[in-house]
């Protein structure tokens, strides 16, 4: 491998741009590979390139690099997730589902865990089936990441935001920001999702097809509602349905400061990702807290009403944390005073309802954590998914969440970033090796 310096260049100006442009020293016989995007995907695409005479570099647009693997999963990295076979496994993702059949034949969960075992990185399974190394700690996949690339000697070029790729003959020019520019023989393209179309625009001159962004995987906000004040309470397995469509999705619930989050509402906020969006985040939802029909909360309740002595504000349903059923007898107009034998049935079908279908306004959404994820990006149709090259430009790749793939919370979308990155890498060393 050749390194890449940034800093020793021949500077030429070109009259008809009128910026100030510097080439490489281009060194005969190496392959120029330039990877756009510091993330999960532009290293693992960096680190899986297997042949010795090529220079890599990573153009980073920010000042730092791995970011959503340092912050995913609390800091601790949910890498992937325990699911082996790979018709489940693409069940997880919203837009992606039936083409990523194809991408995990070729890299599939197994595959993952192997190749960071390989590198000395262990990983463990949680109940929910998420993994994670068995440091706890995103450092031990983030050094691990920067540690294969600089064994490949990758160079790294920070705030070196790309502005347009031009197909020159069987080359690549690469605007920077800064006026620069770089020749490369192959480029792939790993920078992300954007939450604006506009981040696409460096991809226009190629006349790549993109499907406009729209956030996934976000909380629901509930503005001055009573509930948030109930924050940091959960239930183990509520169903949240968005009323007047057929987005509905029964798992654990959490009450924040600002609404509702927790896996249910960011499987919701990823299935419905469109949808949602085109109500402009404006809609009601009903909570069935245990989730349980209307029939099945009603026996529930009267098993209640058996301890007839028993105030009903101090007796609640197996689930319900103890703030939560006070809150919610209150919100049934039951006083805190009354005992089960002295509840009206009226007030009793009142605390049915609010247990099976209780009704809240979401107005707005809240970005999960800082694990931003969007729906949308590079048309699947663009790729060529045995490779991850672009069907109009031979050498142009594309790895990770700029394309239109995304899943949902547990690890899916980094399964991807993995998958899609080791299929562009494994492609563009089999063309130079033959």
């Amino acid at each position: 491998m050749h390194i890449v310096c940034f800093y020793l260049k021949k500077p030429l100006i070109r009259q008809k741009t009128g910026l100030l442009n510097h080439y490489f020293d281009y060194l005969e016989g190496v392959k120029s590979i330039i990877i756009i995007g510091g993330g999960a995907s532009g290293y693992f695409t960096a680190s899986n390139i297997n042949y010795g005479n090529a220079s890599i570099t990573i153009l980073e647009k920010s000042s730092k690099i791995l970011s959503k693997v340092r912050i995913s999963g609390g800091g601790r990295c949910n890498v992937t997730h325990n699911c082996f076979d790979n018709n489940i496994l693409s069940e997880s993702y919203p837009r992606g589902s039936r083409e990523l059949k194809s991408v995990f034949s070729r890299f599939n969960v197994n595959d993952c865990i192997e190749w960071f075992e390989s590198k000395g990185v262990r990983l463990k399974t949680e109940e929910d089936g998420r993994m994670f190394p068995v440091t706890d700690d995103s450092f031990s996949i983030v050094n691990c990441l920067i540690n294969e690339a600089d064994k490949k000697k990758v160079a790294l070029k920070y705030n070196a935001e790309v502005l347009d790729i031009v197909r020159n003959k069987s080359r690549f020019e690469i605007y920077l920001r800064s006026d620069e520019k770089v020749i490369a023989d192959y480029v792939i393209v790993a920078a992300g999702g954007s939450p604006k179309i506009t981040g696409y625009d460096f991809l226009k001159t190629l006349g790549i097809v993109i499907i406009p962004p729209v956030p996934s995987l976000f909380t629901f906000n509930l503005p001055r509602n009573k509930i948030t004040e109930l924050m940091g309470l959960s239930v183990a397995a509520a169903k949240v349905t968005v009323l007047n469509t057929k987005l509905e999705e029964k798992g654990p619930l959490l009450i924040t400061h600002w609404g509702l989050s927790g896996p249910v509402v960011l499987r919701l906020s990823a299935w419905g990702a469109k949808q949602l969006s085109e109500l402009n985040y404006d809609f009601k939802i009903s909570v069935s807290w245990l989730g349980i029909n209307r029939a099945e909360a009603e026996s529930e309740i009267h098993q209640l009403a058996q301890n007839k002595k028993q105030l009903v504000v101090n007796s609640m349903l197996t689930g319900i944390p103890q703030r939560l059923w006070k809150y919610l007898v209150q919100k049934a107009g039951i006083g805190n005073d009354i005992q089960w034998a002295n509840l009206t049935n009226k007030s009793k079908q009142a605390l049915v309802e609010i247990i099976a279908n209780d009704i809240y306004d979401v107005k707005g959404k809240t970005t999960f954590k800082e694990e931003f994820v969007t729906c949308g990006g590079v048309d699947l149709k663009e790729v060529n998914l045995s490779t991850m090259e672009s069907h109009k430009h031979p050498g142009l790749y594309f790895t990770g969440e700029v394309l239109n793939v995304d899943g949902i919370t547990g690890g899916f979308n980094f399964q991807h970033a993995w998958a899609s990155a080791f299929i562009a890498a494994k492609s563009i060393t089999e063309k130079e090796l033959g």
